[in-house]
C-alpha cells in the first residue's frame, strides 16, 4: 500500500497554493524560468538541462527541483519556498518526506495547463522517483493517455459532467472548463483522496463518489460523461489499480461501453479512451460494435495496434518492472501465454465517441485513424456528432441538397509518364485540418466534386455530369450517395443550408 491517505484540509491547500502562486510554479512561471529548451529538455525525461536552469531561479528553482526533478533540498530552501505552508505539515500530509538533513517530495504535484491558465495535479511518485515499481494502488500522473483523452473530449458547455475513474482527477479539471456541475467516480480510496487534494489545492467544487463503475451514480444521467478506465488487457487480475480491472481481456472496455450510453441524457455525449483485441479470423469493428446498447451513435477510432510482445514489455517497464527481472521474465510468459491461447493477433486502441440518440437510426462507425495528425480530435468528434445528426434528419433529401467542397479541402493528383505525356495513377480527395481524411476518387467523381460550390443541388449536378459522359442519371445517383454521406460525414462536404 501506499501510505496513509492525505487530507489536504481547506487550510492546508490555501496555504500550499499561496506558495505555489507566489513563486509562480505554474506552467507558464515554469517554462519562462528553464527556458523553452531545457523545459522541452525534462519533457523528454532529460533533466540536467532543468537542473543546471532551476540553480537560477530563486525559490522557484527549489520547487522545480523538489516536485519536477525528484532532486532532496535543505530544509532551510523548501522552507522559504513553502512559507506559510509549515515543513511538519507538509512532511505530516505526506506532500514532503524526510531524507536525512533534506527533503524530498512525497508526492507529485506540478503544474499543467491548457490555452485558458494553470491548475495543479497532486499524484504519486513514478517508479523513476520511487527508486523501485509503484505499489498496487498506485495514482498516475498525467500521461500520455490521460493527455490524449483530455484532447478527444469535445468542450461544448453543458450542465452536468460525469468523469468516471477521475484518478488524479486531471479530466475534471478541464471538464470545469465547460460544464457547471461535476460528479468524478473511483474506486480507489487513495485515488478519490488526491482527486481531492487536486481540487482543493485548484478551488474547484467536484461531488467525489467512491465504488465501482457506474454503480456511484445509479439512476442518474449526465450530459456528458469522460472515462479513462483501467483499459490494460490480458489475464483476469489486479496488479495495478490505475490500469488493471480485474476483468479478462477487453472486457473493462466493452463493460463502459455498453454502461455508458445508460447514464447520459437524451442527445448526451461519452468519450472513452479504451482497448480491444484484434484475434484470428474476426474483425476488430466487429467486435467492438456488439458492445454498444440500441439507440446509441458511435464512432470507434483506432489510433494504434501493438503486437502482443511489445505491449506486454511496454506495459512492464510503465510499472518500473525490467522485463528481464526474474518478476518481468514470470509476468511475461503469463501474459503471453494468455494471448496465445486466445489467438490474439494484436491490440488495438483508440477512441469511443458515442451518443444517445434520442429518435431515428442510429450511426455507428468504425475506423482506422493511425495517419499522424495534429489537431484535437475533441472539436471533430463534436461536428462528427453534428454531421451524422443532420445525415440522420436529411438523408433522403441529398439529393436536393446543395453543397459545396470546404476550402480547407484539396484534389491531389498524382501521374507517372506515359508515352501521351502523364498517365493519372491516383486521384486523392485530402481534408488539410482535423484528422486529415483521404479518399481516392476516379475522374467522374472529381467531375462531380468540381460542380460542388454552393450553386446548384446535387441532383442537376448529377444530371449534367450524365449528359456529359452519355451515362444513365438515375445509376450515377445511386452509386454517388454512398460516397456523398462518407464525404458529408467527413467533413469534406458541406450542405448550404
Amino acid at each position: 500500500m501506499n501510505g496513509d491517505l492525505p487530507e489536504f484540509s481547506t487550510q492546508f491547500s490555501a496555504r500550499l497554493r499561496e506558495a505555489l502562486s507566489r513563486e509562480r510554479y505554474d506552467a507558464d512561471g515554469v517554462v519562462e524560468a528553464l527556458g523553452t529548451r531545457a523545459h522541452a529538455a525534462l519533457g523528454r525525461g532529460e533533466p540536467v538541462p532543468a537542473e543546471r536552469a532551476s540553480r537560477d531561479a530563486g525559490a522557484l528553482g527549489t520547487l522545480v527541483r523538489l516536485f519536477l526533478l525528484g532532486t532532496a533540498e535543505p530544509e532551510a530552501e523548501v522552507r522559504a519556498a513553502l512559507r506559510p505552508l509549515p515543513v511538519a505539515d507538509a512532511v505530516g500530509q505526506g506532500l514532503l518526506r524526510a531524507d536525512g538533513d533534506l527533503l524530498r517530495a512525497g508526492l507529485d504535484v506540478r503544474p499543467h495547463g491548457d490555452e485558458r491558465g494553470s491548475w495543479w495535479v497532486v499524484s504519486d511518485l513514478d517508479s523513476d522517483a520511487l527508486g523501485r515499481p509503484v505499489p498496487a494502488d498506485h495514482v498516475l500522473g498525467v500521461g500520455h493517455a490521460s493527455l490524449s483523452l483530455v484532447r478527444a473530449t469535445s468542450r461544448r458547455p453543458v450542465d452536468s459532467l460525469l468523469d468516471v475513474g477521475t484518478g488524479n482527477g486531471v479530466q475534471a479539471l478541464h471538464g470545469s472548463r465547460h460544464a457547471r456541475h461535476i460528479t468524478a467516480t473511483d474506486v480507489s480510496d487513495r485515488a478519490l483522496a488526491l482527486a481531492r487534494a487536486t481540487f482543493r489545492l485548484n478551488e474547484l467544487d467536484v461531488e467525489l463518489l467512491g465504488g465501482e463503475w457506474f454503480a456511484p451514480v445509479a439512476r442518474r444521467r449526465f450530459d456528458e460523461i469522460v472515462c479513462n478506465p483501467p483499459f490494460v488487457v490480458g489475464p483476469p487480475r489486479v496488479d495495478y489499480v490505475y490500469r488493471d480491472s480485474g476483468l479478462a481481456g477487453d472486457d473493462a472496455s466493452a463493460l463502459v461501453v455498453r454502461q455508458l450510453p445508460g447514464f447520459l441524457t437524451e442527445g448526451g455525449v461519452g468519450h472513452v479512451l479504451a482497448s480491444w483485441l484484434h484475434v484470428a479470423g474476426e474483425d476488430w469493428a466487429d467486435r467492438v460494435s456488439a458492445w454498444l446498447p440500441p439507440e446509441t451513435d458511435a464512432w470507434f477510432v483506432q489510433r494504434d495496434v501493438a503486437d502482443p510482445e511489445l505491449y506486454v514489455g511496454t506495459w512492464l517497464r510503465d510499472a518500473g518492472i525490467e522485463p528481464r527481472s526474474a518478476e518481468g521474465r514470470s509476468k511475461a510468459g503469463e501474459w503471453l501465454d494468455w494471448f496465445r491461447r486466445r489467438q490474439v493477433e494484436g491490440v488495438g486502441f483508440g477512441f469511443v465517441t458515442l451518443r444517445r440518440v434520442a429518435g431515428g437510426e442510429p450511426t455507428v462507425v468504425c475506423e482506422d485513424l493511425r495517419q499522424a495528425y495534429d489537431d484535437p480530435l475533441g472539436a471533430e468528434a463534436a461536428e462528427w456528432l453534428d454531421r451524422v445528426q443532420w445525415l440522420r434528419e436529411n438523408g433522403p433529401r441529398l439529393l436536393d441538397t446543395t453543397f459545396r467542397v470546404p476550402d480547407t479541402v484539396v484534389l491531389e493528383r498524382i501521374a507517372s509518364p506515359s508515352d501521351d505525356g502523364w498517365a493519372t495513377d491516383v486521384l486523392r480527395l485530402h481534408r488539410t485540418d482535423g484528422p486529415g481524411w483521404q479518399h481516392e476518387l476516379d475522374e467522374l467523381s472529381a467531375a462531380l466534386l468540381a460542380g460542388c460550390r454552393g450553386v446548384l443541388p446535387l441532383r442537376d449536378l448529377l444530371g449534367l455530369l450524365a449528359a456529359g459522359h452519355g451515362a444513365d442519371a438515375d445509376a450515377l445517383a445511386a452509386d454517388a450517395l454512398p460516397a456523398v454521406t462518407q464525404l458529408v460525414r467527413h467533413g469534406m462536404l458541406e450542405a448550404i443550408r
